[in-house]
């Protein structure tokens, strides 16, 4: 399915505006802008799904996301155009000749292609604004589109740190696995498989740690959201060689955000638990490789690093 990321504004409203559209194919990318001096945010969010459409074919099957209930609604539920109406038989030609389905979603909710497609309905709007004439941009013209460039979910365009509105995201199974070490002498591995600390079960306090550690991850980093969490493990296996133990957490959830600081939490409390337990016999362990190794569910897709 092709994915069509749109967005449009104005500088006032009439005012100079712009409207930017992100067509997503086969993995490759275009991105499409263009403005007008004087013109409406609605006109302006019309012109981005026409714009977008206008590059696919009759048959196609398309996905376009926009945060625009005014576009969203009047195509899914029959909102009444009383204006516009050049656009919306422009767009209704487009539609019909195509199979469309739509998804509205929250403005600056955090995923890049949504925000490359604010980016360029503002700059456009500028544009439009200084040289007083319609402007309209395509990139790239040609073969291969760029990589999506990475963006900071959680701060916004002031650069403030903002919790994401995760609110228009879908409820999907979610799993995060992460991975880590906690390296030792050999002498301190055989007393914590011997049972040889006064502090008692080592592994097995560690473990319970680091459930507990995954339910509290939201109180513990400042911008994540709570998660009603279905499963948390931890399991241990020692290191090749016998110098430390390897770490590994499961989250699982079926929720609208990921899992992947819970996972990385439940293990991070697990390591220092198990630091605190044997520091009396071993003050040079080192907690290393906290990583995340794996992830599934959600539209950003499935990641896998080892």
């Amino acid at each position: 399915m092709i994915e069509i990321y749109t967005d449009g504004g104005c500088i006032g409203n009439p005012g100079p505006g712009g409207w930017g559209a992100v067509v997503v194919r086969d993995g490759e990318r275009l991105e499409l802008s263009g403005g007008d001096p004087k013109t409406t945010n609605n006109r302006m969010e019309i012109m981005a799904v026409i714009r977008g459409l206008e590059q696919t074919a009759a048959g196609d099957a398309v996905l376009v996301v926009s945060d625009s209930q005014y576009v969203v609604n009047t195509m899914t539920k029959g909102w009444q155009r009383k204006i516009n109406n050049d656009l919306w038989d422009a767009l209704d030609r487009l539609v019909g000749e195509r199979r469309v389905k739509w998804q509205w979603v929250r403005g600056h909710n955090g995923h890049p292609l949504n925000e490359m497609a604010d980016k360029l309905a503002n700059t456009a709007a500028r544009a439009a604004g200084t040289k007083g004439r319609p402007v309209e941009r395509r990139t790239p013209s040609g073969g291969a589109s760029e990589p999506v460039k990475p963006s900071l979910s959680h701060i916004d365009e002031s650069g403030t740190a903002r919790m994401v509105d995760v609110g228009a995201k879908d409820v999907t199974d979610r799993v995060a696995v992460a991975r880590g070490a906690v390296v030792m002498q050999p002498a301190t591995l055989r007393l914590i498989r011997e049972g040889g600390f006064q502090k008692g079960d080592v592994l097995g306090a560690a473990r319970i740690a680091g459930v507990m550690a995954a339910k509290r991850t939201s109180d513990l980093i400042p911008l994540c959201h709570p998660v009603p969490l279905t499963q948390v493990t931890v399991e241990f296996e020692d290191r090749p060689g016998g110098d430390g133990l390897e770490i590994t957490t499961t989250a699982r959830a079926s929720w609208k955000t990921g899992v992947e600081m819970e996972a990385l939490t439940a293990l991070s409390v697990a390591a220092l638990t198990v630091y605190d337990m044997c520091k009396s016999a071993d003050r040079a362990m080192r907690i290393d490789g906290v990583r995340l190794a794996r992830k599934t569910g959600g539209k950003s897709g499935d990641f896998t690093a080892e």
